[in-house]
C-alpha cells in the first residue's frame, strides 16, 4: 500500500502514547506521505518537538496564534492543506473537547475547520475508556463521520493490563493508507465473524472462545478499500465497522440461513466465523433444575456452512478458516478440499500471538494448488489486508 504524495496532518495530544509520534511519522513518510505535525500543549510532556521537526522535515505547530508565512491563519491553513488528519494519541480530554465543539487551542480549532477525513486513535486507561461519558463522546464523533480506531489490549501506563492501548504505528499507517486505496471498488464481499450460540435452556448455552476480531478486521479493511461488505456475525462486543451492512445472528442454523441468502449476490465470501459444530437436540423450555442426578444432554451435528457454500459456488471466491491444535497443514488441506474453498487460512491455536481475543495473528495460506505461504506475526488488520490482497488477485 502507498501514500505517495498524500498530505497527512498528525495531531498529537497529551497521552503517554505520544512518545510513539516519531515512529508514526516515520511509518507515514516511509509510505511516501508528506507529514506535518500539530501538537497540543501537553503533548510536549511526552515527545520532543525537535524530533518531530527532523523526521517530518517541517515545522511543528503548537500555538493557535503562531505567525507563519505559509499559513497566515494557521488552523485554517493546516486544515485546508491536509488530505487526512490522524489524531494519535487521542486522549479522553481531547475527545471530549472535540465532541463539545470547543476551539480553545490549535488542534481543536483545526478539528472545527477540517472538511477532510479525520481518524482518531483513542489511548487511555481501560476504566477511562469504559466511562459512559467517554463512550458517549466517541459515539457522537463516529456519528459525525470521524473514524474511531479500536484500541488494543495489553500493558497500560499504570502497570495494569487491559483495553486502551493506542494501535501500533504500523497499524495506524495502514488505517491511513486505507482511505486512499479503493482497490476493491465494485467488489461485493460476504464476511462471517464471531462465535455462534446454541441454547440448552432459557439460561444456559454452548459456545466457544471466538471474539470475532479477525472477521471484523476483514470487514473493516474490505469496506475501507472500497468493497461493498455484508457482515454476518454471531454475538460479540465489537462495534460494527463503518460502511458495513450488519446481519446479527445467534445460532449456527441462523448463520447458515443468512449466509446462504446473501451468497448468490456477492463476488466472494470470507468465512472467519467459528460456528458451533453441534447444537442441543432438544432445548429445554424451562431452566433445568438441580436434581442431584446426572444430566445427559444429547447433541445433534450442525450443517457445515462452508461446505454448503462451496457446493453452491458459481464463480465466487471462497476463503475458509481452520483453527487447529495439531497437524495443522495436513488437516487444513483436507478441510479446504472437503469444503470446496479456494483458499484456507490456517491458525495454530498454540502459536504465540495467535488464537482468540488478541489483536494479532499468525496464519498460513494454503490454496488448491498446494501452495503454502506462512505469514509472520501481524496485526489482525494486516492479516485482513493480506487475505484481501489474495482475493483481489483472483478477479484479475
Amino acid at each position: 500500500m502507498s501514500l505517495q504524495g498524500r498530505k497527512i496532518l498528525l495531531g498529537a495530544t497529551g497521552g503517554i502514547a505520544a512518545y510513539k509520534a516519531p515512529e508514526i511519522v516515520r511509518q507515514l513518510t516511509g509510505l511516501g506521505a508528506e507529514v506535518r505535525v500539530a501538537m497540543s500543549r501537553t503533548a510536549h510532556e511526552f515527545v520532543a518537538e525537535k524530533t518531530l521537526e527532523v523526521l517530518s522535515r517541517h515545522p511543528v505547530y503548537t500555538n493557535l496564534f503562531d505567525r507563519d508565512r505559509e499559513f497566515p491563519v494557521v488552523h485554517v491553513g493546516l486544515s485546508e492543506w491536509a488530505e487526512l488528519i490522524l489524531v494519535a494519541p487521542a486522549t479522553a480530554h481531547f475527545i471530549g473537547r472535540v465532541a463539545g465543539g470547543l476551539a480553545d487551542d490549535l488542534l481543536t480549532a483545526i478539528m472545527l475547520s477540517a472538511t477532510v477525513p479525520v481518524v482518531f486513535a483513542p489511548s487511555m486507561e481501560e476504566h477511562m475508556l469504559e466511562n459512559a461519558a467517554v463512550n458517549a463522546n466517541l459515539q457522537l464523533l463516529a456519528a459525525r463521520g470521524y473514524q474511531i480506531l479500536e484500541p488494543q489490549t495489553g500493558p497500560l501506563a499504570s502497570g495494569a493490563s487491559g483495553r486502551g492501548r493506542m494501535p501500533e504505528p504500523a497499524t495506524l499507517a495502514e488505517a491511513v493508507a486505507a482511505h486512499f486505496s479503493g482497490d476493491l471498488q465494485e467488489m461485493k464481499l460476504l464476511v462471517s465473524a464471531g462465535p455462534t450460540v446454541e441454547d440448552i435452556d432459557p439460561v444456559r448455552f454452548i459456545s466457544n472462545r471466538s471474539s470475532g476480531k479477525m472477521g471484523y478486521a476483514i470487514a473493516q479493511r474490505a469496506a475501507e478499500r472500497g468493497a461493498q461488505v455484508w457482515l454476518v456475525s454471531g454475538p460479540t462486543e465489537l462495534a460494527v465497522p463503518p460502511g458495513v451492512e450488519m446481519h446479527s445472528v445467534r445460532s449456527t442454523l441462523q448463520m447458515q440461513q443468512a449466509m446462504e441468502g446473501l451468497f448468490a449476490g456477492v463476488d466472494g465470501a470470507i468465512l472467519a466465523a467459528a460456528p458451533a459444530d453441534y447444537r442441543v437436540d432438544a432445548v429445554a423450555e424451562h431452566k433445568i433444575k438441580r436434581s442431584g442426578e446426572q444430566v445427559t444432554i444429547e447433541l445433534r451435528e450442525n450443517p457445515d456452512i462452508a461446505q454448503g457454500l462451496g457446493q453452491k459456488k458459481q464463480g465466487q471466491v471462497l476463503v475458509v478458516f481452520a483453527m487447529e491444535t495439531e497437524k495443522g497443514p495436513e488437516r487444513a488441506r483436507e478441510k479446504l478440499f472437503r469444503k470446496g474453498g479456494d483458499l484456507i487460512v490456517l491458525n495454530m491455536l498454540r502459536d504465540e500471538g495467535a488464537g482468540f481475543a488478541v489483536d494479532t495473528n499468525r496464519v498460513t495460506f494454503i490454496d488448491t494448488e498446494g501452495r503454502e505461504q506462512m505469514l509472520p506475526l501481524l496485526s489482525k488488520l494486516a492479516v485482513a489486508d493480506r487475505i484481501l490482497d489474495w482475493v483481489q488477485t483472483q478477479r484479475t
